[in-house]
C-alpha cells in the first residue's frame, strides 16, 4: 500500500466498457521513494481534492473492485485521518 494525496479527477468520455461508473482520481504519491509522482487511481471510498489517502496497487487494487480481468492498477481504498510518525 501507499500514501498519497489527491489533486483532481479525470473525466474520460471514451474508456473501455469495463471502466464505466468509476470514479478517477489523480493521486499524487507521497512514500517517500516516489514523492510528487502521479497516478491514476479509481475511488472505491468518495475522497476528494485535497484529501490524504491509502493507495492499493496491482492485483490487490482490482480485488477490490470484484473482478480481475479489469484494467486499473490503482485504489483509493482509505482516507488518513492523521500520520503516524515513528
Amino acid at each position: 500500500m501507499l500514501a498519497g494525496q489527491v489533486v483532481d479527477n479525470i473525466w474520460a468520455t471514451r474508456k473501455a466498457d469495463s471502466l464505466i461508473g468509476l470514479k478517477l482520481m489523480v493521486v499524487r504519491l507521497l512514500d517517500g521513494v516516489n514523492d510528487g509522482k502521479l497516478v491514476i487511481s479509481v475511488d472505491t471510498i468518495g475522497a476528494g481534492i485535497g484529501e490524504r489517502v491509502i493507495l492499493c496497487e496491482g492485483s490487490s487494487a482490482r480485488k477490490m473492485l470484484g473482478q480481475d480481468s479489469i484494467p486499473v492498477d490503482s485504489v483509493i481504498v482509505g482516507i488518513i485521518d492523521e500520520d503516524c510518525h515513528f
